[in-house]
């Protein structure tokens, strides 16, 4: 027992630790938000939120910090302040934190949920490059893809990093990966799990593997997801991407059980060549 709570609390800390590292910064950007109409999912023309988003995170010490938002389109007056201590951080189990992807997520998409959502991060030096997909319930019970999010972020504190070479479609996204090679990492909720990487290669990365879904798009920042517009019967996954420049691509995979609980993020990590 004493040996499953040290592990247990050596993983949370190692969630904590990841958490700093990625999110301590002046997150300043725009978001675009892009909705449904009599079609569907509309992503073709979004809405670009009047104001820019600031994400404040700072750190007093190793054990705690300030998360402050301004310009929110969710919270009373735009702005939410809370603390962040390393003791109670997490413990709903909702964030994870891979190195250079992080995020939150409903670990539970069905039954008595009135709405689900996910928020991803792809860390790139000073950039963050960030998606959010919400689902919400219909009166039939089904779990309909509500909305979607783009924003991308840039540090304030130093020279904001520039504005990345947009590609055109999610086709040429997709064709410029195709052939690179991939490393996966796996994170299972709870603090029981940390982070497990797979030392073998992936197989070499094609388009059909991230294209599952009805809803398919491209945003700003060269963020890219494919996500089921109707949650199914069955077991799923939600998928989001990011080319973070030309030599690095990353897949990000929240598989979910036939009874929509979160089984697993899986991230997989994709380059021309990988290890020499």
């Amino acid at each position: 027992m004493e040996a499953s709570d040290n592990h247990a609390k050596a993983a949370a800390d190692r969630q904590w630790d990841l958490m700093r590292a990625s999110f301590d910064g002046d997150w300043q950007g725009t978001t675009t938000w892009y909705g449904r109409n009599g079609d569907g999912m509309n992503m073709k023309q979004g809405t670009v939120n009047p104001e820019a988003s600031l994400y404040a995170i700072r750190f007093s010490d190793a054990h705690t910090g300030e998360w402050h938002g301004t310009g929110l389109r969710f919270a009373p007056g735009g702005e939410r302040r809370f603390p962040l201590y390393r003791h109670n951080y997490n413990l709903s189990h909702n964030c994870w934190h891979f190195p250079q992807t992080a995020g939150q997520s409903s670990l539970q998409m069905a039954g008595s949920v009135a709405r689900a959502g996910h928020e991803v991060n792809f860390f790139s030096g000073r950039s963050r490059s960030m998606l959010v997909a919400l689902y919400q319930q219909q009166p039939d019970g089904q779990m309909l893809l509500d909305s979607i999010a783009a924003t991308p972020f840039r540090c304030q504190r130093t020279s904001p990093d520039p504005e990345r070479t947009q590609f055109q479609s999610l086709e040429a996204v997709l064709e410029t990966v195709i052939g690179w090679q991939g490393v996966e990492s796996v994170i299972r909720p709870g603090f029981s799990s940390g982070i497990a990487m797979s030392e073998q290669r992936l197989a070499p990365f094609c388009s059909e593997w991230f294209i599952k879904n009805e809803v398919n798009g491209l945003f700003a920042d060269n963020l890219i997801c494919s996500l089921p517009e109707i949650l199914p019967k069955h077991s799923f996954g939600l998928h989001f991407g990011c080319i973070l420049d030309r030599q690095n691509f990353v897949h990000l995979t929240m598989e979910f059980d036939a009874n929509h609980n979160l089984l697993a993020w899986i991230e997989r990590r994709y380059q021309p060549t990988m290890h020499g």
